[in-house]
């Protein structure tokens, strides 16, 4: 056996990387999130990711879709952490595909502990989270020394009938920016608690849907509207509730500039320059 024991040959030991797909921009990847994404054997992939993020995925590899929508979970979690294990353990090069960043609301710190549980190398690519992206995007500043010293991010996700466990009055303090994640079913409900709290009801709000994408819809209005303002815009989500007096600097600037969006370079090339 080439002067090796059974005894001392190492299984194969495979690698899983969590990684952050941004907000479904492509351009939006880091570096490492592009040369991972095209080295990896299997991808695991949400729901939130981006078609031009997945299109970088190699023809050779596997993808498993295991992305979830409210009330539905196509693959649970505790499932999702076994098919990666395995994965790995078989010696595969394992990323998991995760809309906007892996440690803001994307579950990232549960997948963390389950490899590490089962003695899996992992690592972490962060991505950009949607709330820096669809800010971004919509020209709204989460802080401005004038308008917001502080930037507060929250779940509105609750079980059905349900509302959101929050600390409504430190939401409605004034002189900062409330962004909601997965807020739309229950953005009526959010809006009267903080109005109920002291929040002035005329503060504007922001909702983005798909931002940064090609299908994009912002729509804006002020908080004691904010039901009304994604009901009238035909939004469903999962969708992005930016609260606060800094969104107004993008309601001032709603026309797209002249000429569009410069053209950047193919994703494509740029693999084939990290390759």
């Amino acid at each position: 056996m080439d002067g090796v024991s059974a005894a001392t040959k190492k299984a194969p030991s495979g690698h899983v990387a969590l990684v952050g797909a941004g907000p479904g921009d492509p351009d939006l990847l880091t570096i490492r999130a592009v040369r991972l994404i095209g080295l990896a054997d299997v991808v695991f992939v949400d729901r939130l990711v981006g078609k031009g993020v997945i299109e970088l995925i190699s023809a050779a590899a596997e993808i498993v879709y295991v992305g979830k929508s409210k009330g539905e979970h196509s693959v649970p979690q505790g499932e999702i952490h076994r098919r990666m294990i395995d994965a790995a353990n078989a010696g595969r090069r394992v990323v998991r595909l995760k809309g906007g960043d892996p440690f803001i609301f994307g579950r990232g710190g549960e997948e963390l502990e389950a490899l590490r549980a089962a003695a899996i190398e992992v690592e972490i690519v962060p991505g950009i989270s949607s709330a820096l992206g669809c800010a971004a995007a919509a020209q709204i500043p989460l802080t401005h020394r004038d308008m917001a010293q502080a930037v507060t991010f929250v779940t509105g996700h609750a079980a059905l009938g349900q509302e959101p466990d929050l600390d409504w009055h430190a939401l409605a303090r004034p002189n900062q920016t409330v962004v909601v994640f997965m807020g739309v079913g229950t953005a009526g409900t959010i809006a009267a608690r903080l109005v109920a709290a002291g929040r002035d009801p005329a503060t504007p709000i922001a909702v983005i849907e798909n931002g940064t994408r090609a299908n994009e819809i912002s729509a804006f209005g002020s908080l004691g509207d904010a039901a009304d303002v994604i009901y009238a815009a035909g939004i469903n989500g999962p969708a992005l509730l930016i609260i606060g007096e800094v969104v107004a600097l993008a309601q001032r600037n709603q026309t797209a500039p002249a000429g569009g969006k410069a053209a950047a370079p193919k994703l494509s090339s740029l693999w084939e320059m990290l390759s």
